[in-house]
């Protein structure tokens, strides 16, 4: 059938709205989905270039792409008979108040973990974490952060409102312990002698073997609840042109694939992707890239149901 809204199935690009081409539903609180797909579309903290409050859409768009029905490449089962998924579109709030974002995004979160829903997120600059951080620790206490980045985020230097000091504050505010959380891909100044991060550089996780990265990531987080962050940037630009703080040096798809492959078991409570700007990509391998980073979140979170 031709007909609009009917046999849509076998058309890539026609009406793919939602991530996944999962159902869009505007009243998350109150529907069965198990995980709750939510676009931040928030760009106002960053201190490189700006454009990351296209993420969301631009990962949508590149969803379909992976959006076949069955199972998904090396996985041997279709994620959607394991995880009902639903996306609730973006958070909506007034362009220019970086505080009624916060402010909006926590009281978001906050209500849809009370109705049992795991949460993962489209940025949007990496400051969105913090009020997402703030909401999860909420429910489920002081938390491990597994967080792939180029950069550590954890300056006590800068704004409130900043996507450099997130994880200042997380730490601070009693969000995240990090004595049990980890940071993979780093590669900028930092004093690392100094850190009560485990801070894993680029250039080790580059040589190391992904089994050897593994291990040392679940040697760090253990069996507590943890949240998961995935910065785009972590990428080598070569796999990510597509973000306003671009570092050589760093990890391929592939490898970050794997390592999160890795992840398989630990007890994940949130996940967010972002800092992918749609502007500056290439042939959109950016936002593809993020959608297949958060596709890899979600068969992670099967193994928790």
């Amino acid at each position: 059938m031709n007909t609009l809204g009917q046999r849509q199935d076998h058309s890539l690009y026609a009406n793919a709205f939602g991530y996944l081409r999962q159902p869009l539903n505007f009243d998350p609180v109150n529907s069965n989905a198990d995980v709750i797909i939510t676009g931040i579309p928030f760009d106002l903290a960053t201190t490189g270039r700006g454009g990351c409050r296209q993420g969301p859409e631009g990962i949508r768009k590149a969803s379909v792409n992976i959006a076949w029905e069955g199972k998904r490449w090396p996985w041997n089962f279709d994620i959607t008979k394991r995880l009902s998924i639903e996306d609730c579109g973006d958070l909506v709030f007034d362009c220019g108040d970086a505080r009624q974002m916060s402010d909006r995004l926590f009281e978001h979160s906050d209500s849809l973990i009370a109705a049992g829903k795991t949460l993962l997120s489209f940025g949007g600059d990496h400051y969105v974490t913090l009020p997402l951080l703030r909401a999860h620790a909420k429910h489920y206490g002081e938390l491990a952060l597994i967080h792939f980045d180029a950069h550590t985020d954890d300056y006590d230097q800068g704004g409130k409102f900043d996507h450099g000091t997130m994880f200042y504050h997380a730490q601070v505010e009693g969000l995240i312990d990090p004595s049990a959380s980890i940071q993979l891909g780093i590669r900028t100044t930092h004093d690392y002698d100094n850190t009560p991060f485990n801070v894993l550089g680029a250039d080790y996780v580059n040589d190391a073997s992904v089994d050897e990265v593994v291990e040392k990531i679940r040697s760090v987080v253990g069996n507590r609840r943890a949240y998961l962050t995935f910065d785009i940037d972590c990428l080598d630009p070569a796999y990510a042109p597509g973000t306003g703080t671009p570092v050589c040096g760093g990890l391929t798809t592939d490898r970050a694939f794997k390592l999160l492959r890795g992840l398989k078991g630990l007890d994940i409570v949130g996940m967010d992707v972002v800092e992918v700007c749609p502007a500056y990509d290439q042939s959109d391998i950016t936002a593809l890239a993020g959608a297949t980073i958060a596709l890899e979140m979600l068969y992670l979170q099967s193994f928790r149901q």
